[in-house]
């Protein structure tokens, strides 16, 4: 059995996505899952998007092997339930996980405690600052915990049930929804894919479309000049103009693209160190290794065994 937890301003697809997951993968292995919708009091529970959900309540749960807890802008009002909170430590399914700002329910508990997890790239700073105890690691697709498992962003909730569909059915099973599905079995990079240009001024500024090209064109000697040329302004006024609208330099922001580039090949794939540094512009494997201690505090070795030992 699994559970799922809403509750008012949920965001409908950390619960729809998961829920497809267990739907398409009892039609490979039928009698594999049962699943339930819960809520504090029952009853229709209305979605951020004005969507409500019928749920039963927490105090008629049955007994759940899985619980998933789902994210949405009303966490922020959830977190602070006390009889919620209550119910997840009494909780005591074999897994218990959360996806996208769900993990903010679970920290609430005192569940995350000492425990590395994840949430919504955006979230994540938040995260840590409120609950110091929890290990968030912000650029992960999802985590496993010993018996809690957390995950990134809204989609992400699909890629944490698929997670949990190999571990019950095994990898084929697994595969084939998400074939199905015709999402990424297993998802390549973290979330850093995603927020990089976000976090660099995303669509909102006049040098998204530059921003844009450096990311499909890393392996290029990127210097001011060549972007200011690229953009039809002198060096001069072109880096005083990025830094005004960007927040960085030119040549931070460059690197910070290769970063994320190259964290996401090193540790998705098995390209040699030494090709990644040489494709992405690094050029000498020991200028990507010191950009990687900067940046993430560890070496690619480090992050790519890492990275290995999570998906084992």
């Amino acid at each position: 059995m699994v559970g799922l937890f809403l509750f008012p301003d949920f965001q409908i697809l950390d619960v729809v996505g998961p829920l497809t997951s267990f739907e398409v993968a009892e039609r490979f292995v039928p009698g594999a899952y049962t699943t339930v919708l819960l809520s504090a009091e029952g009853g229709a529970v209305r979605s951020s998007a004005g969507v409500p959900l019928d749920t039963l309540a927490i105090d008629q749960a049955p007994l759940l092997d899985t619980l998933i807890v789902s994210g949405g802008d009303g966490t922020r009002t959830a977190m602070h339930h006390a009889a919620t909170a209550e119910w997840f430590r009494a909780a005591t399914p074999r897994r218990l996980c959360s996806v996208c700002s769900g993990a903010f329910l679970l920290a609430a508990a005192g569940l995350l405690d000492g425990r590395r997890a994840t949430t919504h790239w955006r979230r994540a700073e938040q995260l840590a600052r409120l609950f110091p105890k929890v290990v968030v690691e912000p650029d992960r697709i999802h985590i496993r915990d010993g018996h809690v498992w957390t995950s990134a962003g809204i989609t992400a909730g699909i890629d944490l049930a698929l997670a949990l569909v190999a571990e019950d059915l095994g990898e084929d099973t697994a595969r084939r929804v998400a074939q199905e599905m015709v999402v990424y079995y297993r998802r390549p990079g973290g979330q850093s894919q995603f927020s990089a240009l976000a976090d660099l001024g995303g669509q909102q500024t006049p040098f998204a479309p530059l921003l844009e090209w450096i990311r499909c064109h890393l392996d290029q000697r990127l210097t001011v000049e060549v972007l200011a040329e690229r953009c039809a302004m002198s060096p001069r006024n072109f880096s005083r103009a990025f830094v005004r609208e960007i927040g960085v330099s030119p040549a931070r922001a460059v690197e910070r693209l290769r970063l994320e580039v190259a964290r996401e090949r090193v540790e998705s794939a098995v390209q040699p160190i030494e090709q990644i540094a040489a494709a992405l512009g690094f050029h000498d494997p020991e200028r990507m290794r010191r950009a990687f201690l900067r940046a993430f505090g560890q070496p690619p070795q480090a992050m790519r065994r890492l990275a290995r030992t999570q998906s084992a």
